[in-house]
């Protein structure tokens, strides 16, 4: 479980790929400083197990259904990566509940200042629009933000300076791809209402006094 709030950037610093399997190399130094084999870290938004690491670099393995599901196939050697361990049981819960499984792969339609705030506007797959609401939650590249525009394929996504210095967003510009986390809270909610509804029960009154027991 992560929480959105980007520890570090770290950058690609090799890539190994078997048709959709792909091993990467990240450099990293905060993240490192208590990592240990089998840890998850969040690579913009993506749930990756390190296999090795070193003071300065760690290894991850990526499958195919992760390579075909995430922006993660598409990274080149020298990129940046958004960097988030994963919450620690005793730490501040500065984002919201973010698993590091992405829904979907949105593209960035629009970028703009509004005095000193970065917004972006991410084209969505029209089939999750019921997973976003305005001023819910959202994980975009792994960043924890807030909804503040919407259409039925579209959001708009508002940063603080602070958050776009510190993190990839700031260098993304349209026609850009970025990895969507809807807010697990919501999914579960919509998920239950959308159950089908148990039948109703055919044990009623006169079918006990039809068949002697009531």
């Amino acid at each position: 479980m992560f929480t959105g709030i980007i520890e570090e950037l770290g950058a690609v610093l090799s890539i190994k790929k078997t048709g959709e399997a792909m091993e990467l190399t990240i450099s990293a130094e905060k993240i490192l400083t208590d990592v240990q084999l089998g840890d998850s870290i969040a690579i913009n938004g993506v749930c990756l197990t390190v296999t090795r690491f070193t003071n300065h670099q760690f290894t991850v393995d990526v499958m195919p259904e992760t390579y075909a599901a995430t922006t993660i196939g598409r990274l080149n050697r020298g990129q940046s990566v958004n960097l988030e361990r994963a919450m620690a049981a005793n730490g501040r819960f500065g984002g919201h509940f973010v698993t590091g499984h992405c829904d979907a792969v949105g593209e960035i339609i629009n970028r703009q200042m509004n005095q000193n705030a970065l917004q972006i506007t991410v084209q969505f797959p029209e089939s999750f629009r019921n997973y976003v609401i305005m001023k819910g939650s959202i994980s975009v590249d792994g960043v924890s933000l807030t909804i503040f525009g919407l259409t039925a394929d579209t959001l708009m996504i508002s940063l603080i300076p602070h958050t776009a210095e510190q993190t990839i967003l700031h260098t993304k510009q349209p026609g850009d791809l970025v990895n969507l986390e809807f807010d697990v809270l919501g999914k579960y909610v919509l998920g239950a209402a959308q159950q089908e509804r148990p039948k109703k029960s055919t044990m009623t009154h006169s079918f006990l006094q039809e068949n002697g027991y009531a």
